[in-house]
């Protein structure tokens, strides 16, 4: 008989200038907090060099913590075109990384990450804040990024729970 084995998810909030990542473990509806941190690609080096940075830390926060899927929280409309096609190459960073490690990959809207965990869609980064550090006491003190990924680590699990996998690939 094989004891059943936790599923280690890690969650990514995309951003160039910070992308958080959090990788929690899910054993039925039961998480825990492995690890979380924040990427910061230098802000002085050409935009390719900084996008190869992120890409290259989010292949070592895999092998480092060998997760078994990953997410990502999906671009939300900035009004600001170039800021959003920048934002877009860092989203496809923190997607290409898990996908060429082989990972399942989902996508959540920063509205439902945000309702699954402080029950509003309109919640700010404080708020979910205070909820990570109450779903997940271990991880202590959190950046708002790290935070962030956490939140979307959370509701890829639930979502795995309910057999709901949103864009897992």
């Amino acid at each position: 008989m094989n004891p059943i084995r936790p599923i280690r998810i890690l969650g990514l909030d995309p951003g160039l200038r910070r992308t958080g990542w959090g990788v929690v473990e899910c054993l039925g509806a039961r998480l825990s907090h492995v690890a979380h941190g924040v990427i910061t690609p230098p802000t002085e080096a050409p935009f390719a060099e900084r996008l190869c940075f992120l890409y290259d830390a989010i292949a070592a926060v895999i092998a480092a913590h060998a997760p078994d899927e990953a997410a990502v929280e999906e671009t939300f409309m900035n009004s600001n075109a170039q800021s959003a096609l920048k934002l877009g190459h860092a989203r496809a960073c923190a997607m290409l990384a898990p996908a060429r490690a082989g990972l399942p990959v989902g996508e959540y809207a920063a509205t439902v990450v945000k309702k699954a965990v402080v029950g509003t869609g309109g919640a700010d980064k404080s708020q979910v804040g205070f909820m990570i550090a109450r779903l997940l006491p271990t991880a202590g003190k959190t950046t708002a990024d790290a935070a962030d990924a956490l939140a979307v680590a959370i509701v890829h699990a639930h979502s795995r729970t309910r057999g709901q996998l949103r864009g897992a690939a």
